[in-house]
């Protein structure tokens, strides 16, 4: 019995594993039959507020979220962090000065930085809400719907977020499912090895 059970393991895809049907739009549905909708919440310093800015945000955000009757989850996920346009501004630099020490240290600092996130020792929080249904015909509008007030009580916290749209939801499947994965800016949903270059 043991052994059916290792070859069934075996045969289970990744799909199967991460429960995922689809995602379209703004909507992930699972195999088992639920609907999932995320909200990403924008970081915010607290260590930057006052001690009674500390409190009036807790105080105003449990204000706005004991209306929540229905169940939700509060994800948080680390990533690489994106340095890429930091390296772009560096380049630009180099390419428009003629300041050869300049030219040096900023090349320097390049490598520091490249060596430093390629580490993988640089690493940023992600916030998530994650809000699901039962899955039944015409559902999308309701969870939408919820999804929205749910941002729009976080904003009157002065907290920004917005709701993830399809190509953003798979990017989070993959930082929370794909331990390998790292992290694609651009907006193209196929995966691009990147080559180094001297």
């Amino acid at each position: 019995m043991k052994k059916k059970d290792k070859i069934d393991n075996k045969k289970e895809t990744a799909q199967d594993f991460v429960n995922v049907k689809d995602i379209k739009d703004k909507f992930l549905y699972t195999r088992d039959e639920k609907i999932i909708s995320y909200i990403q919440i924008n970081a915010i310093d607290i260590n930057l507020l006052s001690k009674r800015e500390k409190q009036t945000l807790a105080r105003t955000l449990t204000a706005e979220l004991t209306s929540e009757r229905k169940t939700f989850k509060f994800i948080a996920v680390s990533r690489p962090v994106d340095i890429s346009p930091l390296l772009t501004e560096y380049q630009n630099i180099i390419s428009n000065t003629t300041n050869q020490k300049q030219k040096e240290l900023l090349r320097h600092e390049i490598y520091s930085i490249s060596n430093f996130a390629l580490s993988g020792e640089v690493v940023e929080r992600q916030f998530y809400i994650m809000l699901w249904e039962d899955y039944e015909e015409g559902i999308e509008r309701d969870i939408l719907k919820r999804a929205m007030e749910f941002a729009s009580k976080l904003e009157s916290s002065s907290i920004k977020c917005n709701i993830l749209t399809e190509n953003k939801i798979v990017r989070l499947c993959n930082l929370i499912n794909n331990p390998a994965y790292t992290n694609i800016e651009d907006t193209s949903f196929e995966t691009t090895i990147p080559f180094l270059k001297d």
